[in-house]
């Protein structure tokens, strides 16, 4: 989908491919607890698809969720389309097996969210019927969808707005162009869309967007923010182009509520934060930069009183992160040794860097979201294309989610994009007949119906493995290991 993934597409580019072989195939497996799951699809609008967006919160601790899901409008825009299939693609509320429709801005408009708070309120973006004279490209804001209304951010005075995140309190992070001539655009890391304008985070709070200004250079963006109302985001600090990575430096910050905090590298030109959840609540920022010299990438994390740490690798060159939890607990993927494949990682500071192995004989693995109780999914992969979502937890091993898909279904589960503080999965679906569905995994009680037992052989390996060969249309690597299409 042409923007479901708008943050970080063109520069983490840069960043080399994450690579490792598997790390716990050899190690003795420990026992864990059956588990048992709904496996509920979300279904779509008419049209063949429907998408959860690995960015921020798609299912609340309520267990509500929201996604994209195509209609049969073809798309007024082709073939610049949210959609693969070019269909017009509306922003969608779940909840308790109901399936609503949150629309659009006026017009035959397409729209994606990022983020659902536990209100139910969704942020995300919808076209607005504008086509971009300059470029050719349809317009489109950072809306909200709160109370059955739909409310359009506006700019700051440009073609475009995005609001990347919203918390509890209502807050959103986000960015918005100008109308001031800039060649040096953060748009190319932070979407890719060509408006050459000035772009700056935002905080909306009701009323307009309030710009946080940058860390000395002309851009910035923000995409994420806390139950604390701290902002994580990216900046330009100068205007000199960088002949490693062709941008001006660029570094991660931390908005404090009053102050936009230079985060750092750790040496290089060019440092991000983490891809789906870079900030804890307590201030705690996680994410990946360049070494010196601009070939290698490593995560870090950071904190205000002590600055950048650099978590390494596990034995390669490059690594990535993607989510922090409140205690701490950073999830994402590394290189072993030789650099040509990559496993999914969980880094605690008083264990380091841990190996969470991969599954079903694929040679890579990614880690995409941790909860509050340390449980973890994401996906297994050939190493560029995700195979097997697993959920891994209390040292492993890791669980194929498969195991809960309805025997005979056809139906493989891809890649789990995030999991909820009671344990609700997130998870990408593809179907016998190839086409893309957003889907939930439900902790079940008691035996409900419609749940399927984790029944896992003594060896490790699935009683029910699901079908393989469908590959997922989004491909791996992602975010600082060159971002999915």
């Amino acid at each position: 989908m042409r923007s479901q993934y708008l943050i970080y597409t063109t520069a983490l580019a840069l960043f080399a491919a994450l690579a490792l072989p598997i790390g716990l195939g050899a190690q003795n497996k420990p026992e864990h607890k059956n588990h048992s799951y709904q496996f509920v699809d979300l279904g779509t609008f008419g049209g063949p698809g429907s998408y959860v967006t690995p960015t921020s919160v798609p299912i609340n601790n309520a267990g509500v969720a929201t996604g994209t899901a195509d209609t049969t409008i073809p798309d007024p825009y082709a073939p610049f389309c949210f959609s693969p299939e070019c269909l017009v693609t509306h922003t969608f509320h779940w909840q308790d097996g109901t399936l609503t429709d949150l629309g659009a801005l006026p017009g035959t408009n397409g729209s994606i969210p990022n983020a659902i708070n536990s209100s139910g309120t969704v942020a995300g973006i919808s076209e607005n019927g504008v086509i971009d004279l300059a470029t050719g490209f349809a317009e489109y804001d950072g809306v909200v969808w709160q109370g059955g209304q739909i409310i359009d951010l506006g700019t700051f005075g440009g073609a475009f707005s995005y609001a990347g995140d919203i918390n509890d309190a209502g807050q959103v992070a986000g960015f918005a162009l100008t109308t001031t001539p800039d060649s040096f655009f953060l748009g190319n890391l932070c979407f890719n869309n060509p408006f050459a304008t000035q772009m700056l985070a935002f905080i909306w709070q009701g009323g307009t967007p309030q710009s946080l200004g940058t860390l000395g250079g002309p851009d910035s963006c923000a995409y994420f923010i806390n139950q604390r109302g701290q902002i994580a985001g990216m900046s330009f600090t100068n205007s000199i182009i960088n002949p490693s990575t062709g941008f001006p430096t660029t570094h991660p910050f931390v908005w404090d509520g009053k102050h936009m905090l230079d985060v750092g590298s750790l040496g290089g030109t060019l440092a991000l934060g983490a891809g789906i959840v870079p900030l804890n609540d307590n201030g705690v920022m996680t994410g990946y930069s360049n070494l010196a010299g601009d070939a290698i990438v490593h995560p870090f994390v950071w904190t205000n009183s002590k600055g950048m740490r650099d978590l390494g690798t596990l034995g390669g060159d490059n690594g990535s992160s993607e989510s922090i939890n409140n205690a701490g607990m950073i999830v994402g993927a590394a290189d072993l040794p030789g650099s040509q494949t990559h496993d999914a990682f969980l880094w605690t500071k008083q264990a380091g860097m841990k190996d969470l192995g991969t599954q079903d004989g694929d040679p890579c693995s990614h880690a995409l979201s941790i909860n509050s109780s340390g449980q973890i999914v994401g996906g297994s992969s050939d190493c560029n294309n995700f195979l097997h979502a697993f959920l891994w937890e209390k040292g492993g091993p890791m669980i194929d989610l498969n195991n809960f898909v309805p025997p005979g279904s056809g139906v493989t589960l891809t890649e789990a994009t995030f999991i909820n503080d009671r344990g609700e999965i997130s998870v990408q679906a593809v179907l016998s007949n190839g086409d893309n569905h957003a889907a939930l995994l439900i902790p079940c009680n008691g035996h409900d119906d419609g749940c399927q037992d984790d029944n896992v052989r003594a060896d490790g390996t699935p009683a029910h493995p699901a079908a393989r060969g469908q590959l997922d249309r989004y491909k791996l690597p992602r975010r600082a290991i060159g971002h999915r299409n």
